[in-house]
């Protein structure tokens, strides 16, 4: 061998080495890089007892998938961070988006917080899957095509509430004083449970806006002991349900107490014996269904207690995002959207398969309205309500108590 030639070919070896060092590795990195996902839930202020929830359930979602070998053969990278308000949830989503990598953004539970998200989503034309806020308006004038709905939204919550109450003779001619958390959600909330109470026959004789820091409602039901209503209605959201039940207790007040709005983390906190009447739930842990049955002990192996409905809707969206990614075999918001959009059916725990319905995005699922045990009569502090049948019942599309087009003002 030439000296020339010796030389060349040390030359061409060295510049092999210098393709495997930073090349190669570059394509095998490519091919196991995790694959980010963005999650934002409340942890502080007046929901942050549901984001707590929210987490521990993505978190045992995520462990199970990767455990299972990921997505696409990809382990995935939750994410998590408190949203804290409308605008810092904003600012940290387009982070997430920019600089940290994220492919899809996931979670909320404020409605204001999630309009803002569903903004930056829009703007970066990224897919987000919006898990447990339930304002009307996000998934009606406010709706977009990167936004996909999980939890169930006001109307249907109203609605679920509102059937029990017309089967018990608790709504024809009675009269009705309501209490409105001051935001997106309760403001939505209040006007289907007045376009449920104007369609049967109840009448609304007060209603009071109640800011979301508020921790004392004695002038309220001062107000409502004067105006000796029929019904007292709850529109309130987070602690606030918990404040309002634990006081409304105290103050021994005659008339029956319901809702339209309840996570049982709220309930729980609430107390044995103090909370009342019917209220709605998109999930609970006493649900007999075995996928149901096994989710649940599982969590409370993993975290000594048993999940709560923000802990379940976290865990399921984590599957179906899971799902839609494997089987497209993409990350991609267009190849994503077409696969939610084709109304694909999904496993949720519950006795029957849910699907976003293409045109809304909103996720089509059974409600239950629930009652509370009496005091003494349940087995822990989590075993307080009684669920009742799923809504709609088992012969009814599970679209019969959503919002139609002709109701929805969502243009996609």
């Amino acid at each position: 061998m030439t000296r020339y030639s010796r030389r060349s070919l040390l030359q061409a070896g060295t510049l092999f080495a210098g393709t495997a060092a930073i090349g190669f590795p570059s394509i095998v990195s490519g091919q196991t890089e995790k694959i980010k996902i963005g999650h934002l839930t409340p942890l502080t202020g007046f929901l942050g007892a549901l984001g707590a929830y929210a987490q521990l359930g993505i978190r045992m979602a995520e462990e199970e998938i990767n455990q299972a070998g990921g997505v696409m053969g990809r382990q995935i990278d939750v994410t998590s961070e408190d949203s804290v308000n409308p605008a810092t949830a904003a600012t940290k989503a387009q982070r997430m988006l920019e600089q940290d990598g994220a492919t899809v953004l996931m979670g909320e539970i404020n409605s204001a917080s999630a309009l803002t998200i569903m903004q930056v989503a829009e703007r970066n034309k990224r897919l987000y899957m919006q898990i447990g806020a339930r304002s009307d308006a996000l998934r009606g004038k406010n709706c977009n095509r990167y936004t996909f709905h999980v939890d169930i939204p006001s109307t249907v919550m109203v609605n679920a509430v509102g059937k029990a109450l017309v089967r018990d003779n608790m709504m024809k001619d009675k009269k009705f004083y309501t209490l409105t958390a001051d935001y997106i959600f309760g403001h939505d909330l209040a006007r289907a449970a007045k376009s449920f109470f104007d369609a049967n026959g109840g009448k609304i004789i007060g209603d009071e806006l109640v800011a979301t820091d508020v921790t004392d409602f004695s002038p309220y039901l001062l107000k409502i002991r004067q105006s000796k209503p029929d019904v007292v209605c709850s529109n309130l959201a987070g602690n606030q349900v918990t404040n309002l039940i634990k006081q409304y207790a105290e103050f021994d007040l005659p008339y029956p107490i319901v809702g339209f709005n309840l996570n049982t983390a709220d309930a729980w906190a609430a107390g044995d014996g103090n909370l009342s009447g019917t209220w709605p739930t998109v999930w609970y842990h006493t649900l007999d269904v075995p996928t149901s049955r096994t989710f649940v002990a599982n969590f409370i192996k993993k975290n000594g207690k048993p999940p709560e409905n923000h802990a379940w809707i976290e865990y399921v969206s984590l599957k179906m995002m899971a799902q839609a990614m494997n089987e497209t075999k993409s990350t991609d918001t267009d190849k994503l959207i077409a696969y939610f959009e084709k109304e694909t059916q999904f496993d949720i725990l519950k006795g029957r398969k849910g699907y976003f319905r293409s045109w809304d995005h909103q996720l089509m699922q059974e409600a239950y309205p629930f009652t509370v045990k009496a005091k003494g009569q349940a087995k822990d502090k989590w075993d307080m309500l009684e669920l009742g049948a799923a809504i709609p019942g088992p012969n009814e599309s599970l679209e019969s108590i959503a919002l139609t087009k002709e109701q929805n003002p969502c243009s996609m």
